[in-house]
């Protein structure tokens, strides 16, 4: 596949749109020994013991004398991490709603026992940051370059200075990839790969991708628009390069694609569409980012959103379009992704 070319893409149109978001801010990889990216070298070892050692997927290998204690994690991370038994001491990205409860992307986390370093776009708090000691900093990655998500452009130098980093990718590949990635980081810092809550949550996950298969072929005519609102526009996502969609499209999800001429301006992640051009592509179910920073179902008022056939069979569910990589996390997106396809309605 071709790789997206970040570097004209709006912000407020990659923080929007229903595919990946994670191109924002343009860092390069820093810290470690560069090796080949792709190949995996986690020491798994006892917690608190040591040393350790992770090749990321940006081919950085961080070495350090002994299992990082001091973890700070973008928040997703952060979730998935903690369905594997390990704990951080700090966050940054979408953390705690404006009522203050957990952001969806916070999982299962307690974010009281947790210092919350930026919780929008653009916000890192270096200084608080300093004061936890950082052994190692834990994020995403959405890009072939290595961009580090949610650490901003601004402070990323001075950040950078403090602990070294490693990313996951979760670019232009399927999700299982991500998810094997995620589980050897967690390894290597001590969680418990075998616990059966662990291996119940996989083989649930691998029973839900195969409800999947089965409802995607029962229902070839079903077709799925993935989608995300802001106020002054509609996204629909591409299946290029995000982890679900792409995986979800090999088990033979009928998606509707941007067009050839949308991808361009932003790299084949999403095409943008105006309210009054929100009926131009055909679909019978519509996934919806469910991320805060997008605008739900429930609070749109345009007219031609409501006319949409597939909004009026009330065939509109949410999508996590950053999924939390742990396989619990994964299981109900995916069912109810299958169930949805099972009872919808050929209306397009």
């Amino acid at each position: 596949m071709s790789n997206a070319r970040t570097a004209r893409f709006s912000r407020r149109g990659i923080l929007a749109a229903g595919g990946a978001l994670g191109l924002g801010a343009v860092l390069v990889a820093c810290g470690g020994e560069e090796t080949k990216s792709g190949d995996s070298d986690a020491s798994a070892v006892d917690k608190g013991s040591g040393p350790w050692s992770f090749k990321d997927d940006r081919g950085t290998t961080v070495k350090l004398d002994k299992v990082p204690a001091n973890i700070v994690a973008f928040t997703g991370v952060a979730a998935a991490l903690h369905d594997y038994g390990v704990e951080v001491k700090g966050v940054f990205g979408p953390t705690r709603t404006k009522d203050g409860k957990a952001d969806v992307q916070a999982g299962d986390l307690d974010i009281s026992k947790v210092t919350i370093l930026g919780n929008v776009w653009d916000q890192f708090n270096v200084e608080k940051y300093a004061t936890l000691a950082p052994d190692v900093l834990l994020t995403t990655t959405f890009d072939d370059a290595g961009t580090l998500w949610f650490v901003p452009e601004t402070s990323k130098d001075k950040i950078a200075k403090l602990a070294p980093s490693v990313a996951i990718s979760v670019y232009d590949r399927q999700l299982t990839a991500s998810l094997e990635r995620m589980g050897e980081l967690a390894e290597s810092l001590g969680g418990d790969m075998k616990a059966a809550k662990v291996t119940d949550a996989k083989k649930r996950f691998e029973e839900a991708s195969e409800r999947l298969r089965q409802a995607a072929k029962a229902n070839p005519d079903i077709k799925v628009m993935a989608g995300s609102a802001s106020a002054e526009l509609f996204y629909v996502s591409g299946t290029n390069f995000s982890v679900d969609l792409e995986y979800y499209k090999a088990l033979g999800v009928n998606f509707v694609e941007p067009t050839e001429k949308a991808k361009e301006p932003t790299g084949g992640w999403f095409e943008s569409l105006s309210w009054e051009n929100v009926d131009k592509h055909k679909a019978d179910l519509i996934i919806m980012d469910d991320r805060t920073s997008a605008m739900q179902p429930a609070d749109i008022t345009e007219a031609t959103w409501k006319k949409l056939p597939a909004v009026e069979a009330g065939q509109v569910i949410g999508r996590s379009a950053e999924p939390i990589l742990s396989y619990d996390k994964c299981v109900p997106q995916i069912e109810a992704l299958a169930e949805a396809i099972e009872k919808a309605e050929k209306v397009s």
